[in-house]
């Protein structure tokens, strides 16, 4: 079991959407690169989406993403877990990141998309308490991990196009 740690959050100052995964994956950590592994589905959505796919260098991905007001993060900062897994995580070591620091430098996120259940709960249960009287829109989209490959890949899409309707 060892300890790991997010990346910083990928944001403009004028971002308007925020998406929000739980945390890297090895392949990830290994290559210091958001959503690394080949076979997660972020970067492929992202480019029908947004043209910011996997084919473009990553600092690339990365600014196409911004150009269109989208920030990135993780919902925890660092945390205990053996392997990649969410499930592997042990929930007492999970340590947020600072959202309070981030709505403040970046005003204008108004919708927060999540990357899958495990941000999502572990946004409403060590985020959320500490942001009182919050205006935030909150959805959970289907995760884009390998490991929830059921889903077939048009049904992703088709959810995580959200992020770039006005």
């Amino acid at each position: 079991m060892s300890q790991v740690s997010s990346f910083p959050p990928v944001a403009a100052p004028d971002a308007r959407v925020l998406i929000l995964g739980s945390m890297p994956g090895e392949a990830s950590l290994r290559a210091g690169q958001y959503y690394a592994h080949q076979r997660n589905a972020f970067w492929r959505i992202m480019g029908d989406l947004l043209g910011a796919g996997p084919a473009l260098p990553y600092a690339d991905r990365l600014a196409r993403l911004q150009a269109a007001g989208i920030a990135l993060w993780d919902v925890i900062a660092d945390c205990r877990r053996s392997g990649s897994l969410d499930a592997a995580i042990v929930k007492d070591s999970v340590r947020a990141n600072d959202f309070g620091g981030f709505f403040a430098a970046h005003p204008g996120v108004e919708r927060v998309y999540f990357n899958g259940g495990v941000a999502e709960a572990n946004f409403r249960r060590h985020v959320l308490p500490g942001l009182p009287g919050t205006t935030l829109h909150m959805q959970r989209l289907p995760s884009t991990s390998p490991a929830h490959a059921a889903r077939p890949y048009a049904e992703k899409l088709a959810a995580w196009s959200v992020i770039v309707a006005k």
